[in-house]
């Protein structure tokens, strides 16, 4: 595994690398290795979980819930 442990970074660093993490998810499913692919895949769900972990109460979006998107209907 690469990068600080997430448990060892502030909010703002945590929020940084998540969205670093996710601006590169697309180009690393479609050009990386397999190996590279799996330690992005190990990265992210850290740092994911991470973050669940600190914001157990986060705000859930309406049409982000399963009710939600059956209220949407097919699109």
């Amino acid at each position: 595994m690469t990068g600080v442990d997430a448990g060892f970074l502030d909010d703002q660093q945590l929020m940084k690398e998540l969205e670093t993490i996710h601006r590169t998810r697309h180009d690393t499913l479609l050009h990386g290795s397999n190996d590279a692919l799996r330690a992005h895949n190990l990265r992210m769900a850290e740092l994911e979980g991470e973050y669940l972990r600190r914001n157990p109460r986060r705000t859930v979006a309406e049409g982000r819930t399963r009710a939600g998107a059956r209220e949407r209907g097919p699109e």
